[in-house]
């Protein structure tokens, strides 16, 4: 599971004395521990495909944080912050490309936008952009 796998990073981490990397696995850790919780209320248990959503949010989050840094001019604030990304974006799986999202809309039978949307969604979810799909769809 890909949680076991950023608890074992993160010892590494620590006995390295690599603080920024520590931090970045201190955060997507609780924020899967505090899913779990909401998952064990309703019965359920974490799956990597959750953790794989919090990673992508992480992400999304730190992307925008590193460009508020940008904006007030404190590039080494965002450079770390780009570090911790590329850190965490080791554990998501590979992202479909433009190339396979078109082969793949070309494939369908229903072109329309809500169709293909929910076609990505429930096939390929942490795996595509859907931003990337949306953009490609409109391009037929």
């Amino acid at each position: 599971m890909i949680l076991d796998e950023i608890k074992k990073a993160n010892t590494e981490a620590i006995k390295s004395k690599n603080s920024n990397a520590r931090a970045i696995y201190s955060v997507v850790m609780t924020k899967a521990m505090m899913e779990e919780v909401k998952k064990r209320e309703k019965g359920e248990n974490l799956s990597d495909m959750d953790l794989v959503a919090i990673i992508q949010k992480t992400i999304k989050e730190l992307t925008d944080e590193a460009e508020s840094y940008r904006k007030a001019g404190n590039n080494a604030e965002a450079e770390k912050i780009d570090e911790q990304k590329s850190i965490v974006a080791v554990y998501l799986p590979k992202m479909l490309s433009k190339e396979e999202i078109h082969d793949i809309i070309s494939s369908l039978d229903d072109k329309s936008i809500p169709a293909v949307m929910k076609h990505f969604k429930e096939n390929y979810a942490g795996k595509v952009d859907m931003s990337l799909v949306n953009a490609t769809l409109k391009e037929f």
